[in-house]
């Protein structure tokens, strides 16, 4: 099973702030960060991304090994076109547009 770990990337003196999504082989994509958009977006935008970059679909579920939400990790569940999300006490779903 495939997963992918989403990392915020803080901005360097040549390049502003990104996202990169990685499989767990390896694969990666990596987003400018959109300041017009929360960071749970900019996550699943990356992640949409890499999804469409690699003809990925389904349903995933994200969670946070942290609380300062600069990295999450996505996992793919069997069934559905739409992204899952449960992240504490709220759920909110998106649908994955390929």
């Amino acid at each position: 099973m495939q997963t992918i770990t989403t990392k915020y990337l803080g901005a360097t003196n040549y390049r502003g702030s990104r996202i990169k999504a990685t499989t767990s082989s390896g694969i990666s994509k990596t987003i400018s960060w959109s300041y017009a958009e929360s960071t749970l977006q900019n996550h699943k935008n990356a992640v949409h991304e890499l999804n469409k970059q690699l003809g990925w679909t389904g349903t995933m579920l994200e969670g946070s090994p942290t609380d300062s939400g600069d990295k999450s990790i996505w996992i793919f569940l069997e069934g559905s076109d739409r992204i899952k999300l449960e992240l504490q006490d709220t759920k909110q779903e998106f649908v994955n547009q390929s």
